[in-house]
């Protein structure tokens, strides 16, 4: 799961993106409002956490702005303790779910678990789960039946996309800019050497569920039945 935190106290950014990343979430930063648009526009981020006072543009202008584009990730605000009117209106702009300043991370990471539950993504047992595979969120273990394996980080960023995706075809540009980054200078030969490894261990643990070749497009994950 790829976070996007606009934040412009560089130092909470930081520590948040931190903290993210040992909780096994893929995170970037964006220290002002502009920035943090230019970002989240280009919707390869699963959830935002959004700082409402930023320099340039404020969170709640970047939130209708996103909202108005049809990009329908989650997004938690990050309140000021008494600002109950900018808490209101982020709600009827779009946001899923707020926070005020200071918050405890745990609380943070909490309302985070519970956006991935109500979108379906995650169940109570830090699942997702596709045809007979299941990928836990926390272990990074693939499992289908009895058999089950530890996945890489990248092997697992990968799978986590497929199956919140079933049966849709997934480009390789798309699963760079989510994987490695928009900015990345990862190449098209990184994606197969990862989609190798991975059709390797879902035949190992003897899955019915396999990556196809989409020819010129992408990859899709289906149950081959």
């Amino acid at each position: 799961m790829r976070i996007l935190v606009v934040e412009d106290e560089e130092a909470i950014a930081d520590a948040l993106v931190h903290i993210l990343t040992k909780n096994k979430y893929i995170a970037n930063a964006c220290y002002d409002g502009e920035s943090g648009l230019d970002d989240a526009l280009t919707g390869i981020y699963d959830l935002i956490i959004l700082d409402i006072m930023l320099p340039k543009i404020n969170g709640l202008e970047i939130l209708n702005t996103i909202r108005n584009q049809n990009i329908s990730c989650p997004v938690i605000l990050l309140t000021a303790k008494d600002e109950i009117s900018d808490k209101v209106k982020g709600l009827d702009y779009g946001a899923d779910d707020y926070v005020t300043k200071p918050f405890a991370i745990d609380e943070l990471l909490a309302r985070i678990r519970c956006l991935q539950r109500r979108n379906g993504i995650v169940n109570n047992d830090n699942l997702i789960n596709f045809s007979d595979i299941s990928l836990n969120i926390q272990t990074y273990e693939l499992s289908c039946m009895e058999n089950s394996l530890h996945l890489g980080l990248k092997e697992f960023s990968i799978m986590e996309v497929f199956i919140s995706n079933p049966n849709k075809v997934i480009s390789k540009e798309k699963l760079i800019e989510k994987i490695w980054g928009y900015e990345s200078d990862a190449e098209y030969n990184n994606v197969e050497v990862y989609i190798s490894f991975l059709r390797k261990k879902l035949n190992h643990i003897n899955s019915k569920s396999v990556i196809k070749t989409v020819r010129g497009v992408g990859y899709r994950l289906e149950d081959s039945k």
